[in-house]
């Protein structure tokens, strides 16, 4: 039996994967170490979905557990790596930033080890629209350098991609990384603004919002993350016809590479997505307005022409939907509690 891991599977966007290839009847082996980053019972509430399926395995290591890592690889066969797994956080970055490197860079290069050595078809990983941290340039492009990263948690993606990029050269390992424009919707993270607003709102607290709310952002629903996700993996490449050795291209290269931005094409600004909160929630806001916070970028913005042309790719989800389907799921979650 073949089998497709997907680390970081109690995760936010990781259980939301894992669920889609187990409902499409794809065997798979989650991986997650579980942490208290933040409240680990929304982490144990995911999973949940995913045990009820037989088709399920589920490890709890942490990435940087080589030995146990390198257990599973041999145990089973691997088809197919989904790596989701990461210590998530801008800001948290400039408190912590060893556990970035121990999680992203060195986790992560276990993963590129162990797709190596048993032949993995496609390795999938999770980037980030962090890493075109200075740029201004809008829309954000794959054909855009972007080696000026405003936090640790950046620079520890950019580097999960030149890893990649060094492995699928030299080993051929098809890679795809997949750079996530602020991920939203049911089952999210805590410690995300949408999830932070809406339980402040309805406890009639204020809500912090950085830069004078004059953000933009590209927020992307969860189900159009997965189906980029998933098509991406369906499609691994064993060379690129997109290179030009004339013309070189931070998007494309001659091995088994690639990279693409995938978001929702359609920035948001910030005061406008609280404006959608505040109408679903039929409550207004208490803001506290505050400067721009360091590492932080004031505007993304994604181009996903690459991921559109290449494997039709087509976010669907309104801001105005997705935000309904998130405070739906959050009171339905928080009233389970009572």
């Amino acid at each position: 039996m073949k089998f497709k891991i997907v680390t970081g599977s109690a995760g936010f966007i990781g259980s939301a994967v894992s669920l889609k290839l187990l409902q499409r009847g794809d065997s798979v082996i989650g991986i997650d170490n579980h942490n208290n980053y933040y409240d680990p019972k929304i982490k144990d509430a995911r999973l949940e979905r995913l045990t009820k399926y037989k088709n399920y395995k589920h490890f709890k290591i942490d990435l940087c557990d080589r030995k146990s890592l390198d257990e599973i690889f041999k145990k089973y066969t691997i088809h197919k790596v989904i790596n989701l797994a990461a210590q998530a956080g801008v800001r948290y970055s400039m408190e912590n930033p060893i556990a970035y490197i121990n999680s992203n860079v060195v986790g992560f290069a276990h993963i590129l080890e162990n797709c190596r050595y048993h032949k993995v078809e496609h390795l999938v990983y999770a980037s980030t629209s962090s890493v075109y941290g200075a740029n201004t340039k809008m829309p954000f492009s794959e054909h855009d350098s972007a080696n000026h990263p405003l936090s640790v948690y950046a620079a520890s993606k950019k580097s999960n991609e030149l890893m990649a990029h060094a492995y699928s050269h030299l080993y051929q390992l098809p890679t795809t990384g997949l750079r996530f424009f602020t991920v939203y919707g049911p089952w999210g993270r805590p410690d995300m603004a949408l999830f932070k607003f809406t339980k402040n709102i309805l406890e009639e607290k204020p809500i912090d919002v950085f830069n004078y709310g004059k953000h933009t952002r590209d927020f992307t629903y969860i189900d159009d993350i997965v189906e980029g996700i998933l098509k991406t993996l369906d499609n691994p490449i064993t060379s690129n016809p997109h290179w030009n050795e004339n013309h070189p291209d931070p998007a494309f290269s001659s091995a088994p590479w690639r990279i693409y931005n995938i978001g929702n094409n359609k920035p948001v600004k910030l005061l406008d997505y609280i404006s959608a909160l505040e109408k679903t929630l039929n409550k207004k806001a208490k803001i506290n307005f505050l400067p721009l916070q360091p590492g932080d970028v004031p505007d993304t913005y994604a181009s996903v022409d690459n991921l559109k042309k290449q494997f039709d790719y087509k976010p669907s989800t309104t801001v105005a939907e997705g935000v309904t389907n998130f405070v739906k799921w959050y009171k339905n979650y928080f009233n389970s509690f009572k």
